[in-house]
């Protein structure tokens, strides 16, 4: 399946990559250092506004790694795919910042 080259791929893995890369920044960065739970986590982002897009911009970093993996192996329908959920992220990432 991950070798396919088509939009609605590269879609989805540009929408579960930096939910993955959210999870793992969690579980290997926040949780064993603080020792906090999933949920007091959700709530401390809630609370402190400037933290989510600092948050959302490093889990997309994980996001421009299958891009390029992506690209070289010359998936380029799928690359756009990851592309334009890139930049839909990074519009939000500028909202975000703006709001606060």
């Amino acid at each position: 399946m991950l070798k396919k080259d088509n939009l609605s791929l590269g879609i989805v893995l540009g929408l579960i990559t930096p939910l993955v890369a959210f999870f793992l920044y969690y579980f290997f960065l926040i949780r064993p250092h603080n020792n906090i739970g999933l949920g007091q986590f959700f709530s401390i982002l809630k609370d402190n506004r400037q933290m989510l897009p600092k948050i959302v911009s490093i889990c997309l970093l994980l996001n421009g790694l299958v891009f390029f993996l992506y690209t070289r192996t010359r998936k380029d329908v799928t690359a756009k795919g990851i592309f334009l959920v890139t930049m839909l992220y990074a519009i939000v990432i500028l909202l975000l910042k703006l709001i606060r």
